[in-house]
Order: structure tokens, then C-alpha cells, then sequence
């Protein structure tokens, strides 16, 4: 029997790299410059690098069963997703930051369904999302919703990060909420001014995070702080 992974492993070596090779190897010279962190789901069906087109070094990635992102309460517990935003805002500098939920999602199902007893730490995970449930039975309608409101529970608490509202603040740091409609195809964007998700298909922009700086007729930007 074929071992499809190693067919797969040696197709990457033998036709892939070597059309790429200089690609890899400014990036192994030059060291890894993303410009986005993308928080997604760890659902097999969503592949941010078909949805953005991207190329090696160009996405920073984390994936989650979710998306979700945990609350920043300073308990310097070890936590991957936390490290990495620490990373991607700290040491690369990211401009951008995208949280993508997508249709379908198990764990937003599962948040209302339950896991199995013996999952003891996804079911503490899944309590990332309480806040996004819905007090009604989980219809499709109803999953749909909560999976939206997810992602911008999860932009708000990106917020609650200092260093990523230093820089969303400062101007250097975005932050978009993505929901991907698998059956679709197609990526719908959290707009804040709308208050709602856009088709990026009718959206003029990638998407705007919870935080919108006041700009007054001047053009000049005034922040909470004064």
C-alpha cells in the first residue's frame, strides 16, 4: 500500500522546491518579514494560503480549535496563542492581524452540544466562546450567528493585549475579523462602521477590527487618551 505522505513529501522536494528554491533560501538569508498574523481555525477545510494566495514567509499562522483567543490576564501560564501574538506584534512587527472563523465549525457546535467527558481541556478551551453563545437551540441559523460573533469576540480581546493596542493606536497595527462561508467560497468581512459581515466579493476593504480611532473633519486622529 502507498504511503501517500511520503509520495507528497518527495513531490514537495523533487518539483516544488526546486522552482522556488530562491525563494526559501532569501528567506532562510534574510530571516522571515510577515506582515500578517493569521489566527485560524485548525479545521482542515480552511487553508489560509488558498484564501489569501499567499507565499512562503508571508503569513505568520496560528491555529486553534476555534480561533479564539485567549483573554489576556497576565498569569504567565504557558499558552501557544498568546506566545504568538506576543511574537508577531513584538518581534515582527506585523501590520496586520486576522482572526478567521469559518461555516460548519465544530467547535462552535460543540460549545453548545458539549464535548465528551474525557476531553477535559477542550472543554475549558471552548469556554473561550461562552460569551458568543446564543440562549437558543443551535439551529443553523443560529451556529451561523454565534460563529460570526466569535470572531469579533476575539478582535475585542486582542484589544485587551497592550502591545497590540499600542499599535493599533499608534496606526502601525490592523486588525480584521474574517468568517469563511466554505459552501461559498467566499471570505465575509467584518466591517465595524456596519456593524455586520460583508461578502468581500461587496466589501471596499479586508475588514476593520473593533477599534475605530475618532477622525475629526481636520483629518486629525484623537484617541481615547487624549
Amino acid at each position: 500500500m502507498p504511503d501517500d505522505l511520503l509520495l507528497r513529501l518527495r513531490d514537495f522536494h523533487e518539483d516544488y522546491f526546486p522552482r522556488h528554491q530562491q525563494r526559501f533560501q532569501d528567506l532562510v538569508a534574510q530571516g522571515q518579514h510577515p506582515k500578517t498574523l493569521f489566527i485560524g481555525c485548525s479545521d482542515s477545510r480552511l487553508v489560509p494560503y488558498l484564501l489569501t494566495g499567499a507565499a512562503p514567509g508571508e503569513l505568520f499562522l496560528v491555529r486553534n480549535v476555534g480561533a479564539f483567543v485567549p483573554p489576556y490576564d497576565q498569569s504567565h501560564g504557558l499558552h501557544g496563542t498568546m506566545a504568538a501574538i506576543e511574537f508577531a506584534v513584538l518581534s515582527l512587527q506585523v501590520e496586520r492581524i486576522i482572526v478567521c472563523g469559518h461555516s460548519h465549525c465544530g467547535a462552535i457546535r460543540t460549545a453548545y452540544e458539549g464535548a465528551p467527558d474525557e476531553a477535559v481541556a477542550l472543554k475549558a478551551w471552548l469556554k473561550l466562546v461562552d460569551e458568543a453563545l446564543l440562549p437558543v437551540q443551535p439551529s443553523r441559523e443560529a451556529l451561523h450567528r454565534t460563529e460570526q460573533r466569535a470572531v469579533v469576540l476575539q478582535l475585542e480581546r486582542l484589544m485587551d493585549y497592550p502591545m497590540v493596542r499600542r499599535a493599533v493606536e499608534a496606526g502601525h497595527l490592523t486588525l480584521h475579523g474574517w468568517h469563511y462561508v466554505i459552501e461559498q467560497g467566499e471570505v465575509h468581512v467584518f466591517d465595524a462602521g456596519r456593524g455586520a459581515f460583508v461578502p468581500a466579493s461587496e466589501s471596499d476593504h479586508s475588514g476593520t477590527g473593533p477599534y475605530m480611532a475618532y477622525v475629526e473633519h481636520d483629518g486629525q486622529t484623537l484617541h481615547e487618551d487624549g
